[in-house]
């Protein structure tokens, strides 16, 4: 069974045993549909009791646990879906984790790097791609103009730079 990472317990919140979650989705309403999560690298499994929103966090209060002193190590740990839980995503978009690891070829098949991470902006994504050959790391903005082909089942993704990208 394969896990995907959604949020990462900041706190605690207040003493009956929920939690204060940044959500790694764009869609922070996310966690009201998950039925079971699991938390921390030993996925410890649990289910949301109940889901309440603060200032863009999810604020989660799972049935397993009922004070500050049951949560509390859990403090800094990632919680994570079954990856049958995943949503499902409209044609040509993908998920960061699919997105990273990516190597990316120019339209001539030549080696760019590797995607080791993707940045968010307002405007669109930013692949942070690294050549660790050539010491170099280029910024590759995720749109049309640029990213000709994204393939996640081969993890390779085709570019078109224009002049000075990539140096």
């Amino acid at each position: 069974m394969g896990y995907i990472k959604v949020g990462w317990i900041m706190n605690t919140h207040g003493i009956k045993g929920e939690l204060k979650v940044y959500p790694l989705t764009d869609d922070v309403n996310r966690f009201s549909s998950l039925n079971i999560i699991y938390i921390g690298e030993n996925k410890y499994k649990a289910e949301v009791e109940k889901v309440k929103y603060i200032n863009g966090l999810a604020i989660l209060k799972l049935k397993e646990f009922n004070n500050i002193n049951d949560v509390l190590r859990y403090k800094e740990a990632y919680i994570y879906i079954d990856e049958d839980d995943k949503v499902k995503l409209p044609k040509n978009h993908f998920f960061i984790f699919d997105i990273i690891d990516c190597t990316v070829y120019n339209t001539e098949e030549e080696k760019i790097g590797i995607v080791t991470d993707v940045m968010k902006y307002a405007s669109n994504d930013v692949y942070v791609v690294k050549n660790n050959e050539k010491n170099k790391e280029y910024l590759i903005p995720a749109v049309k103009e640029f990213v000709v082909s994204i393939d996640i089942l081969s993890k390779k993704i085709v570019i078109d730079p224009i002049e000075g990208m990539i140096v």
